[in-house]
């Protein structure tokens, strides 16, 4: 197990509140990964407080270094986690629960239909911390369960080739895929 990450504590940074551009565009993080770089536009509108969390952390530098931990083929690809176990992150959300987690925000407007929607990890409702997946295909069992604050808007490809990556049983890539840096515009 590699060591968890530095993470800013919530008093150590002011954390900004993403919000569409004057000219509509939604803000963009960037995901410099070992097999390439994913673009990733967030649904501010929709689940403001996830889109904070997410855009905050990866301003933070707390997504580097970390690796997709679980990979589902035609399915998910899973990551945000410092521990690289699946068992471990933490919301840097100023009103996240004691043990690091915070509400989902679900809403019927936004279901996972297809390839490259980008939705937090969790363990059960209202358990959201710093992990997220981007989806492979339709899973329409995950509506209604995980809040999507997102999309792929550039590197599908990436995530495919992702997909591609020999996993043990347990959906664990048996070579680390690692966000060397994130970063948001």
């Amino acid at each position: 197990k590699r060591e968890p990450v530095f993470f800013f504590g919530k008093d150590s940074m002011s954390l900004v509140t993403p919000s569409l551009a004057d000219d509509g565009s939604a803000p963009v993080v960037f995901l410099e990964t070992s097999l390439g770089d994913i673009e990733v536009e967030l649904y501010c509108t929709h689940a403001p407080r996830t889109c904070k969390n997410f855009y905050n952390l990866a301003r933070s530098g707390y997504y580097d270094g970390t690796v997709f931990h679980r990979i589902v083929k035609s399915m998910c690809v899973q990551g945000g986690d410092p521990t690289g176990t699946g068992r471990g992150g933490k919301s840097i959300l100023e009103d996240a629960r004691a043990d690091g987690t915070f509400d989902c925000e679900l809403t019927p407007k936004l279901k996972h239909t297809g390839a490259g929607i980008l939705s937090m990890a969790n363990r059960g409702r209202n358990t959201n911390t710093s992990q997220f997946f981007i989806t492979l295909a339709p899973t329409p069992w995950l509506d209604g369960k995980h809040t999507i604050f997102g999309r792929v808007k550039k590197g599908m490809q990436v995530v495919r080739a992702m997909s591609e990556v020999e996993t043990a049983q347990d959906d664990r890539p048996r070579d680390d895929v690692v966000i060397r840096h994130a970063s948001v515009v």
